[in-house]
């Protein structure tokens, strides 16, 4: 039978390591930095649509 994690909810948490947490924290921190970034330099294709069909209705 396998181990039901949902099960471990309640349970104290376990401690781990101050070099594993700082390197998942270092991870976490790449991958915000990283889709920040690409937010930054891409295109909210909904946001465009919409200015277009705006500004469609605005010339009529």
């Amino acid at each position: 039978m396998e181990n039901n994690p949902f099960k471990d909810i309640n349970k104290p948490l376990k401690h781990v390591p101050k070099e594993l947490k700082s390197k998942v924290m270092s991870d976490i921190a790449m991958a915000k930095l990283l889709m920040d970034l690409a937010a930054l330099f891409s295109y909210n294709i909904g946001d465009l649509i919409e200015s277009v069909m705006k500004q469609r209705k605005d010339k009529k």
